[in-house]
């Protein structure tokens, strides 16, 4: 039997050693927080002693070299012990959506220059590709970068990038010729105090709320080649990795969450009665518990598997599979919760409301559901795009 969760010694220590760290206060504030959408810089802080940042990353740029079946299992640990679900989603999109573009695609002075800054947690990341007029629909694309001597002017309005209001680095998607559609996009790495970069807080989440996110105005905005990402045009390239990388992988620490509130239910089940009996002895309350059990247990499988498949030339179709159905196995695991508790459940005391609001959130990013079944429908042959090129990112 493949062994996709790597070496159970180092997958097992990494574990605790962030189980640890989220149990020692990690999020605890995250109900007062939660209230004004506040981050948490301190806490990004021990994340970044910890080496949370820094996981994946070789350690000439002061990462840990895990590979990615190891991250799964630390992001386990730390999303078990860890309250602030927004906090844990701002580590994913700086470390899977900058982090790993740079390392994967970069040069080395690009590497040099941002990597171990990103992994000490002094520079935060952000990806900004989606806009106004385009989400999905990455064709639709329609920020520009256009030469100017040694460098280029970007110029155009992204929306929904999470940590932008505290990002000092961005990764930005930008077009250098609309009418080549998709083939022209290309990547810069564009810097909090570059001239033209205006970042405005965004609208007020659902869910998340403690990670921030924000829109970014590009008037013009300067970036010398030095800070063009990969080739021209390759763009797409980088982006399609990196969503493979974001959808294997992001929603690793919702592998903890889950566990941790199933095993709440089940003690609160043996505790609680009604009827003159505990409640967890009523088969519709044990049966739920049982689906809630099935359906963890199912999303670690799928996510390991994701996981290990990213070291393949072709990642194939897991990292889609993966986000799609543990996104939507945490919140079904949340709204089953609520079942148990009863009223309980819908107060903002116990915490469930807040944490089902976050993994509703969890099934937008990277791509709504739809999107991963029209991509996955796509890689069994049964859906096609409509035009030449379509990318469904």
């Amino acid at each position: 039997m493949t062994n996709w969760c790597g070496d159970d010694a180092i997958g097992d220590e990494l574990h605790e050693r962030f189980l640890r760290l989220g149990q020692e206060g990690l999020g605890n504030d995250v109900a007062a927080r939660e209230r004004d959408g506040t981050f948490c810089l301190d806490d990004w802080m021990r994340c970044a002693d910890s080496g949370a940042q820094g996981l994946l990353l070789p350690a000439r740029y002061g990462g840990g070299g895990y590979e990615p079946a190891a991250y799964v299992r630390a992001m386990e640990g730390l999303g078990r012990g860890c309250l602030d679900n927004g906090l844990l989603m701002s580590l994913g999109a700086h470390t899977l959506a900058v982090e790993v573009p740079i390392w994967k695609f970069g040069d080395e002075r690009q590497r040099q220059s941002y990597l171990p800054r990103l992994v000490s947690g002094e520079l935060i990341g952000g990806n900004a590709m989606s806009e106004p007029g385009s989400g999905s629909d990455a064709l639709a694309l329609a920020t520009t970068a256009e030469r100017d001597g040694s460098g280029y002017r970007l110029s155009g309005h992204k929306r929904f990038v999470t940590n932008a209001p505290v990002a000092g680095l961005l990764v930005v998607y930008a077009t250098i010729d609309p009418r080549l559609g998709f083939t022209g996009v290309t990547a810069f790495l564009v810097e909090r105090g570059d001239a033209g970069v205006t970042v405005r807080e965004g609208s007020e989440k659902m869910g998340l709320r403690t990670a921030p996110w924000g829109e970014v105005e590009l008037d013009g905005c300067y970036v010398p080649a030095a800070r063009r990402l990969g080739a021209e045009k390759q763009g797409s390239a980088i982006f399609a990795l990196t969503m493979a990388w974001e959808r294997a992988l992001i929603l690793a620490p919702w592998l903890g969450v889950m566990s941790r509130v199933i095993e709440e239910c089940v003690r609160y089940s043996g505790q609680r009665r009604q009827f003159g009996k505990r409640i967890g002895n009523f088969q519709s309350v044990s049966n739920r518990l049982v689906d809630m059990w099935m359906q963890w247990e199912i999303s670690r499988t799928i996510t390991y598997r994701a996981a290990a498949e990213l070291g393949s030339p072709e990642p194939g179709v897991f990292p889609e599979v993966s986000k799609l159905y543990t996104s939507e196995a945490a919140v079904q695991v949340m709204t089953n919760a609520m079942q148990v508790y009863g009223a309980l459940g819908y107060t903002a005391e116990l915490g469930v409301e807040r944490i089902l609001r976050d993994a509703l959130g969890m099934t937008m990013s990277s791509g709504p559901s739809d999107i991963q079944r029209m991509i996955i429908a796509r890689r069994l042959g049964v859906g096609h795009p409509e035009r030449r090129g379509t990318s469904y990112a």
